[in-house]
């Protein structure tokens, strides 16, 4: 059994047991429950309910690991050519670890 759940405007394939890591959600704990009700699609063995847009009475609780884990670092650069113009920036996404414990549909 699975589900395409909504994190925070992305999607994931949710499985039980599976770990994901979803853009950092503010004021949460490690070992802390936490529930998503935007749940698109549910497929139970074959069965699948496909949401408009949602599936009514399905949610996905997840288990906060690590509530802050910093990504890879990402350089960016900018150059324009014979114009002795150059710009460097970067950037470290965040992110929180989370497990999922239970697909409920």
């Amino acid at each position: 059994m699975y589900a395409i759940v909504d994190i925070q405007g992305q999607q994931f394939k949710a499985e039980e047991g599976k770990k994901l890591f979803v853009h950092h959600i503010k004021d949460v704990e490690a070992g802390q429950a936490v529930e998503f009700e935007k749940v698109l699609l549910v497929d139970n063995e074959g069965a699948v309910k496909v949401g408009a847009p949602t599936v009514e009475g399905a949610k996905v609780v997840v288990e906060v690991i690590h509530p802050l884990v910093k990504g890879d670092k990402v350089i960016v650069f900018k150059m324009k050519r014979r114009k002795d113009s150059r710009k460097k920036n970067g950037h470290r996404a965040q992110f929180t670890e989370v497990k999922i414990t239970k697909v409920i549909a």
